[in-house]
């Protein structure tokens, strides 16, 4: 199986990496099912990368019909240690404007119909998640966004809402009473799964509007958001261009070992067929 160390997640408008060389498709099959589309590996900045569009080619999934489980499964499979995730949100701080890019290092989560866990079926795992992004691989994102020009946030609270619908007014001020940064759809699973699988993971959030908060600004239509992207997607690509020049080969941060300790099953009771289908994830553990 074709093998990658680095796995970039691409959103709305970030449907493929032009740069990218020596390229294969890997169609893939997992436990949980089949992931969003197939996996795009290739040499990128002298590393191999694995690159999958969320919503699918086409943009033909929505938000919660995303196999974030499968998606993530998959990267595992690949052999990805790292995952970078680029995606719309909006803003809600009159500060951070369309086309800024914020690195969230915290989330919040209104979502309700997304099955956001490995664990059940048997066997139950308890992750940490209180700083629940990579602050190594933040680090790292932050400078090759700086080193592209970018207008860039360094951390954030990202707010993520089932969708599909964008926010009405009353729930957009809500939200920023609350002291959130920015808000979006897809990328909470992610993360949780992400550390669930001892990945490391970080987002780019790509600010395309100001929600429908924003007196003075028109209520956020997707015509608006793709023109946004449009101008984003060439930005996120040069960051991830600049961001695989710096990442060492070696992590030093705590994501590999993230469930250390947080199987709280009897190994003797775990069903044997859950041991096979998790084993890429809790093999070393068991």
């Amino acid at each position: 199986m074709e093998k990658a160390s680095v796995g970039i997640i691409g959103g709305s408008g970030l449907y493929s990496l032009k740069e990218l060389r020596e390229v294969r498709e890997v169609d893939l099959e997992t436990p949980f099912g089949i992931p969003s589309d197939t996996y795009i590996v290739g040499t990128l900045g002298g590393k191999r990368v694995a690159f999958l569009s969320r919503h699918g080619r086409g943009h033909r999934i929505i938000p919660s019909e995303v196999n974030f489980r499968a998606n993530i499964f998959g990267f595992k499979l690949l052999g990805v240690e790292r995952i970078i995730s680029a995606g719309a949100v909006g803003s809600m701080r009159e500060d951070i404007a369309p086309l800024d890019i914020v690195l969230p290092d915290q989330f919040f989560d209104r979502t309700y119909r997304r099955p956001s866990t490995f664990f059940g079926d048997g066997i139950v795992g308890h992750i940490p998640f209180a700083e629940p992004v990579c602050h190594e691989l933040r680090g790292h994102v932050k400078e090759a966004s700086a080193r592209s020009g970018a207008r860039v946030h360094d951390g954030g609270t990202y707010m993520c809402i089932e969708g599909p619908q964008f926010s009405t007014k009353a729930e957009s001020k809500i939200y920023r009473s609350w002291g959130v940064d920015v808000i979006g759809m897809t990328n909470l699973q992610e993360a949780k799964l992400a550390r669930e699988a001892e990945i490391c993971f970080s987002t780019m959030a790509l600010v395309t509007d100001y929600d429908c908060w924003h007196g003075s600004e028109e209520v956020v239509t997707i015509d608006a958001v793709l023109q946004n992207l449009k101008k984003n997607a060439f930005m996120a690509q040069n960051i991830i261009m600049s961001l695989l020049a710096l990442l060492p080969d070696a992590r030093k941060c705590d994501c590999s070992a993230a469930l250390k300790n947080c199987i709280i099953t009897d190994r003797k009771l775990i069903p044997e067929e859950m041991k096979k289908r998790l084993h890429p994830i809790i093999g070393k553990y068991l």
